[in-house]
């Protein structure tokens, strides 16, 4: 809300170049830390250093960012009803991204948990999840769209109060010269669905507040994140709670899950020596 004091203070040039100023060190809940290190609660055992990415994204909010090989990206669900919606593309070939089909075909698994790795259309592993204490995810429905939200809320546009995924999805792309086409089906973070003995797919909801899960990039990639509503949701009206992004360099973990990758699965094996082959190809 503007007050008069405020219109006062910008009634001039110097007025409005000294108010503006003065917000430089103000931070709110819907903008990252620059730069990352500042962020007052670094996780147990990272050097603030490290940090590389620090955000609160609140509910019906985006954000995306290109995170390098060897970083840990960790997404925590702050009060227990956000929902993470995540696409991935190669940094340096953004032609190859996130395919969820080969994701939960490949692995012979449909409910992603702690060692799941999320697989590109090259078969190539872009991240793993290396850790998670929600069991709440989704790789079945991908996110929201426009006719579903004006359905169900009235409204799905970007600026709405209940905005659609895919909407969302596309700004995040375009800020990466991505297209419309480049939005492919997304995975969903803490918002569990299950398939009945009968096909039909069902919502379980969340594990509640205060959980996480965490990936780890096997390339480069731009990540995008969408917190919106998931499409089984059975809230009736949006609701939707801020999501914790943060993310850090974490090259020795990296290095002690390609050296524990010989006792994996042969299909994850496979994916992982497809994205080694390709990685140090470009990088003699």
């Amino acid at each position: 809300m503007t007050t008069t004091s405020d219109v006062t203070e910008t009634a001039s040039t110097n007025g409005a170049r000294a108010h503006a100023r003065a917000q430089a060190t103000a931070l709110t809940d819907s903008m990252p830390v620059v730069p990352a290190s500042d962020w007052p609660d670094v996780p147990v055992g990272v050097a603030a250093a490290a940090m590389t990415w620090a955000e609160t994204v609140p509910g019906g909010r985006y954000t995306v960012k290109v995170l390098a090989r060897g970083t840990r990206l960790r997404l925590r669900d702050i009060a227990g009803t956000a929902c993470a919606h995540v696409l991935l593309w190669r940094a340096d070939a953004p032609w190859e991204r996130l395919n969820v089909a080969d994701t939960v075909k490949v692995p012979w698994q449909a409910y992603l948990g702690t060692g799941h790795p999320l697989l590109s259309d090259q078969g190539r592993v872009l991240a793993t999840v290396v850790d998670d204490d929600s069991a709440h995810h989704d790789a079945l429905c991908g996110t929201t769209t426009l006719a579903g939200n004006v359905a169900k809320y009235g409204q799905g546009q970007v600026h709405s109060d209940s905005p659609a995924g895919r909407e969302l999805f596309t700004l995040a792309a375009a800020k990466h010269g991505l297209t419309p086409v480049d939005v492919a089906p997304s995975v969903s973070f803490f918002h569990g669905v299950i398939a009945e003995a009968d096909g039909t797919l069902t919502s379980k909801g969340s594990a509640g507040r205060d959980k996480h899960i965490d990936l780890l990039l096997h390339l480069p990639c731009a990540v995008a994140m969408v917190n919106t509503a998931h499409p089984l949701d059975p809230a009736p009206t949006f609701d939707v709670g801020p999501l914790e992004v943060l993310a850090w360099h974490a090259p020795d973990d990296l290095a002690a899950l390609l050296a524990d990758a010989d006792g994996a699965d042969p299909e994850y094996r496979r994916a992982v020596m497809n994205s080694e082959d390709c990685w140090h190809a470009a990088h003699v």
